[in-house]
């Protein structure tokens, strides 16, 4: 019986720690899809650099940040990190040292973070490669480089993101709720920002400018005006593209490190916090007959023809793993021009989505088409497959195409 039993506690002695490398190993895995969908690699990989090295800069109107290492690398990294320290630089933009993080990081989203999932998040990025290498330091000018000011705009605005109230909302509603107010932190780009550089919050997800570049409104009923219905966002989410277009800019790191990982069931669950348990129907436009067309716009069918029609096919249909359609195309039917702008003047570059799906680059014609021109093809655009009733006057685009930044401080 002693023999027995003590077979018995040995068996359970040597169980023990298997079981506990299955918990663990389940919350790395469980951290790696939420470091994907939290974004964090967007951020923290400077192009053609190791993940999470860091050196990325990102361009904000008080100077340039640079994203941080945050691999295990003790000294370079956060491999120091206790969980309650990591927790503290997610939610709350404290370093391990004290310091504040400028706001770059989305602390101001991630405070809502449980701090199961922070922990997750910490336990899978101890288990990525050590980068032996420093980032850039972030240097701004005076006021803005003295870290010690964050402490009053955190108490300000720091944890002004807020849950709307989830009563009689469905579980898919709730879930997309986290994935993207919290996780996503989608309303860090697609909120105006205020002087100090905070999200004004009375106008969260009604659009913002970043880089020069509009990050356009998330409300369910604008997305539904330009044509967006649940089905077609989650698979825009998913493959970064669909019948509105690709993702491009910004969003293509977006769909690139986060989007394209997700499951299916989160996907749907964004589709359906952003467009509503019952959500509005998208707006169909049908194109408008070239003589319905204002004389701006009818001179920029030509321009079209010149420049475009190559590619995007003279009937605006597009052409399969070449380029996008004009037809129900979403940037088209934004009120606000910039980003028409941007894209003829800048282009893309070659775009690879999911499986064997791409799109060839598209060159910048900022040098080819004189303010006049681009005005009367951009009234053409926007009138015959957009739905905008009113032509651009040439100033209003000479003042875009003035307002421009560098390329260097463009999409990475």
């Amino acid at each position: 019986m002693k023999l027995l039993l003590s077979r018995l506690a040995l068996a359970v002695g040597l169980a023990a720690p298997v079981v506990a490398v299955h918990a663990d190993d389940a919350q790395v895995k469980q951290g790696e899809y939420l470091a994907r969908a939290a974004d964090c690699m967007a951020c923290h990989t400077a192009p053609g650099g190791a993940p999470y090295a860091g050196g990325l800069p990102i361009v904000s109107p008080f100077g340039t940040i640079y994203g941080t290492n945050i691999t295990p690398s003790k000294e370079h990294g956060i491999g120091l990190y206790s969980d309650d320290e990591f927790f503290a630089a997610l939610t709350e933009g404290k370093r391990r040292d004290g310091a504040n993080l400028y706001p770059a990081m989305p602390y101001t989203s991630y405070h809502l973070m449980p701090r199961a999932d922070s922990d997750a998040i910490h336990a899978y990025l101890k288990t990525v490669e050590p980068i032996e290498r420093a980032a850039p330091v972030t240097s701004l000018s005076f006021p803005f480089n003295v870290r010690l000011g964050l402490m009053g705009w955190n108490m300000m605005y720091g944890k002004d993101v807020k849950l709307e109230p989830a009563e009689g909302k469905s579980e898919a509603w709730k879930r997309g709720q986290y994935m993207v107010d919290v996780l996503g932190h989608c309303g860090e780009c697609h909120t105006p920002r205020g002087l100090p550089g905070a999200m004004q919050q009375d106008k969260r997800m009604t659009g913002g400018i970043l880089n020069g570049y509009l990050a356009p409104s998330l409300l369910a009923t604008d997305l539904a005006a330009r044509g967006w219905n649940h089905q077609d966002l989650s698979s825009f989410l998913k493959h970064g593209m669909s019948a509105q277009g690709t993702m491009f800019n910004e969003m293509f790191p977006v769909f690139h490190n986060s989007t394209q990982g997700l499951s299916d069931p989160d996907l749907a669950a964004m589709a359906t916090f952003l467009l509503g348990d019952q959500p509005p129907a998208a707006k169909v436009l049908t194109e408008v007959p070239l003589d319905k067309l204002s004389p701006s716009a009818q001179r920029g069918r030509q321009e079209y023809l010149n420049v475009c029609a190559g590619c995007h096919a003279p009937g605006g249909e597009g052409k399969p793993h070449i380029a996008v359609a004009m037809r129900g195309n979403t940037t088209l039917r934004l009120e606000d021009p910039r980003n028409l702008v941007r894209v003829i003047d800048d282009g893309i570059g070659e775009q690879k989505f999911s499986g064997f799906e791409h799109m060839q680059p598209m060159p910048g014609f900022a040098k080819k088409l004189s303010d006049e021109q681009l005005t009367d093809l951009l009234n053409y655009l926007r009138q015959g497959w957009g739905g905008q009733p009113n032509d651009l006057a040439v100033n209003d685009v000479q003042k875009l195409r003035a307002d421009a930044p560098p390329l260097e401080h463009k999409a990475h």
